[in-house]
């Protein structure tokens, strides 16, 4: 899903990371979670790792709000980013393949389908008040190429849905990201998928 949209793309940066040591943060986990959810998410109030798990070749980690310790939401976790190791040898980079969901989830597409314009959204949340915006991203643009906003939901467990239209999509892969909030951050869950585009 992210950063690497190709095997050979990882490949060449282990390259020049032995020729040069570019770029070292594709060896960490931590940064690259944080690096997907700030960066490439642009949810840049979430700036915080809230738990760590890693074996081998896969890694789980909570990310959270860059909150003041002891204000409301401090310590919690805003999604659990799925990384494993592309490639092989022992400097293979961290490559985010998805999210570990709980509360609130994208089911809808697949992950790994193949989808066109426009797409259907949809999963399950537990919430109450919430809004939910749906981004279709990809590694080549800074911005999202589509955005559903805003939908409403609450509940326990309860369904929702969105179709989303999207445009200039060049990258083999595509994140979709629904995301809810605005409690005490813009942020406060959110759930990827990847999806290709045939």
């Amino acid at each position: 899903m992210w950063p690497f949209t190709t095997l050979a793309q990882a490949q060449a940066w282990q390259q020049e990371y032995r020729a040069g040591g570019h770029q070292p943060w594709h060896l960490d986990p931590d940064q690259t979670a944080l690096s997907f959810t700030q960066g490439y998410l642009g949810f840049k109030d979430v700036g915080r790792v809230t738990q760590r798990t890693a074996t081998g070749r896969d890694a789980r980690i909570g990310v959270g709000l860059s909150l003041p310790p002891g204000a409301e939401g401090y310590k919690g976790t805003v999604a659990v980013i799925h990384l494993v190791r592309y490639g092989a040898g022992p400097d293979a980079p961290w490559e985010v393949v998805g999210t570990d969901d709980t509360t609130f989830s994208l089911t809808t597409p697949a992950y790994g389908s193949v989808v066109r314009s426009p797409v259907s959204t949809g999963g399950r949340l537990t919430g109450v008040d919430e809004s939910i915006r749906v981004d279709v991203r990809q590694p080549s643009s800074t911005a999202p190429i589509g955005t559903s906003c805003c939908i409403p939901a609450g509940g326990n467990s309860q369904s929702w849905n969105a179709t989303v239209s999207f445009t200039g999509a060049s990258d083999p892969v595509l994140t979709i990201v629904a995301s809810t909030g605005g409690h005490i951050s813009e942020v406060e869950r959110f759930t990827v998928t990847a999806v290709r585009t045939g």
